[in-house]
């Protein structure tokens, strides 16, 4: 009985011990939150300093609530030499360089093909939206993803990505490839189109917003101060030699009314007014709506540029009433961008970054008034010389290809040919520029170690030289002189002028602040994919900005 007693409780302890315990419920997991909408937004040639100097003609709604309420990185550069609009915005959503992405300029000479090749060009498709060949144009150029594509492939292509501004390139390039649509204005019917790269019609609701025919509205009537004159006091006054004049028009000066020329697409004049940020802003709200972004299940992105601020710089300068008056307009558009974000997407819903292309350096005839050295040099002065020098040293024959973002383009095949080693042209020709008015250096982009520069401008030639797209020789002009425009201004070189240009962020994860330290633009992609929780563009060389983040 004993024996019988201990093998039943052996079995029963044994049974227990092996007994499956009861399975709990686990409960659900929650997605990592992340924000409804990013909204980019790159102003066309604004120089950081406009923060500042425009500050108190802001209203708190636009530029203010993002350097109040968000993080403001202040010494924020470009870290190339070529601060055009193209390569600009590509950096930014790239969070790459020209050496890397190959946009190495608006224009360049690509080699493989043999010929001058414009930064958004595809051949390849059609125009969407009329019959005209603005459209003819696609990221195509563009050799790595951005963050619009990153955002694309991790959410399986169900996030929107949506690229709008007046210039083709400002909205494609952000953009990137992977995108539902890119629109741009095209000035001869005053429609925004698009191209066959990304659908083969407008989808309804662009083809309301351009029936509206905001354009034609806005060409009847002029662009008149918003203040008082006499409260533009962070201006010159309004009658300035060396600003230039919109067409038709006699003097630079307010109020400015919109004469368009004979042959010429009727709505261009409009790019060079706050009314082409208002049909900016006006066709963005409409796209907010007609593609409902922010209201999907995945994180949406808008890549929103703001062309105007650039011609009206390039005509006007830097310190005309018109730029000032332009920023105070812009502001407000931003604010009612803000509001209705808010209102649509939800207040903490979204993260907004904004920052600029490039900037941009005083008129000349502005800075002599102050005694600062500066002045304009004739823009075939260099490309002749260079062509004089090759042919009385070689003999005939086509030894520059291309002079063009301040960079010379030899004929490769020709050199080989005859025999010519490309240090024996650089002596040669750097020999001759040096004696020119207004050159301080010629930078051999092929052997950059060589040459007596600082080692912020060799990084800077280092990081826009691509070998297929980018010049042999860069020719250096002193800071405040330009190349071929006697009135307004431009930009395009190493110089802090045209480098810094603000960086801001607010909303959805950022941390308000600022910092002073050097960041640069290629930190502004992988500042925002972090906080997405994305992979970085995969030619990305940033890092994140830290103290912005939550």
């Amino acid at each position: 009985m004993r024996l019988t007693s201990s093998v039943l409780l052996l079995s029963l302890l044994t049974l227990t011990a092996f007994a499956q315990p009861k399975k709990t419920a686990l409960p659900p997991r929650s997605p990592l939150a992340k924000p409804k909408l990013v909204v980019g937004i790159v102003i066309d040639q604004m120089r950081y300093d406009y923060l500042y100097r425009y500050y108190a003609k802001f209203g708190t709604g636009g530029f203010r609530r993002l350097m109040d309420q968000g993080f403001n990185a202040r010494n924020n550069h470009y870290h190339y030499a070529a601060t055009y609009t193209g390569p600009g915005h590509a950096a930014i959503y790239t969070g790459s360089a020209p050496a890397l992405n190959g946009i190495v300029g608006n224009d360049f000479y690509e080699r493989n093909i043999g010929r001058l090749l414009y930064c958004a060009e595809d051949t390849t498709v059609s125009t969407v939206g009329n019959t005209g060949t603005a459209g003819k144009m696609s990221p195509r150029n563009l050799l790595v993803t951005t963050i619009g594509d990153q955002l694309k492939l991790a959410t399986d292509g169900r996030a929107k990505v949506i690229g709008i501004a007046l210039k083709d390139r400002g909205a494609i390039l952000p953009a990137g490839h992977a995108a539902n649509a890119a629109y741009w204005f095209d000035s001869k019917d005053g429609n925004f189109i698009s191209s066959t790269f990304y659908q083969k019609e407008l989808p309804q609701w662009v083809q309301s917003f351009n029936a509206q025919k905001l354009p034609e509205k806005f060409i009847s009537q002029r662009w008149e101060p918003t203040l008082p004159m006499n409260q533009y006091t962070e201006s010159t006054a309004d009658d300035k030699t060396y600003e230039a004049t919109m067409p038709g028009e006699a003097k630079a000066v307010f109020p400015h009314e919109f004469v368009v020329q004979t042959g010429s697409s009727k709505y261009e004049v409009l790019r060079t007014s706050p009314y082409g940020d208002q049909i900016t802003k006006e066709f963005a709200l409409a796209a907010l709506k007609g593609e409902q972004l922010g209201q999907h299940e995945v994180t949406d992105m808008l890549c929103l540029s703001f062309s105007s601020p650039d011609y009206i710089g390039h005509a006007f300068g830097t310190h005309a009433v018109e730029t000032e008056d332009n920023y105070i307009r812009l502001d407000r558009q931003l604010a009612d961008i803000f509001a209705n974000l808010d209102a649509t997407v939800g207040k903490g819903e979204w993260l907004a970054f904004l920052s600029a292309d490039h900037g941009v350096v005083d008129a000349p005839g502005f800075l002599q008034e102050y005694r600062i050295p500066a002045g304009v040099k004739t823009y075939g002065e260099v490309g002749e010389t260079v062509k004089a020098t090759l042919e009385k040293a070689y003999g005939p024959g086509q030894w520059m290809l291309s002079y063009m973002n301040q960079q010379v383009y030899l004929n490769h095949a020709l050199l080989v040919e005859k025999k010519i080693a490309m240090q024996d042209v650089y002596e040669l020709l750097r020999a001759t520029l040096l004696k020119q008015k207004a050159i301080v250096n010629v930078i051999n982009l092929h052997n950059l170690g060589a040459e007596a520069l600082p080692l912020l401008q060799e990084n800077l030639f280092r990081n826009v030289y691509h070998p297929n797209r980018s010049g042999d020789f860069y020719v250096m002009q002193p800071p405040g002189w330009l190349e071929g425009r006697n009135k307004g201004t431009t930009h395009g070189t190493t110089y802090a002028y045209d480098t810094h240009v603000p960086f801001l962020l607010y909303g959805w994860g950022v941390k308000p602040g600022q910092t002073l330290r050097r960041t640069h633009i290629h930190d502004i992609a992988p500042t925002i994919t972090a906080l997405l929780g994305l992979l970085e563009p995969n030619g990305c060389i940033g890092n994140p900005v830290e103290e912005a983040m939550k």
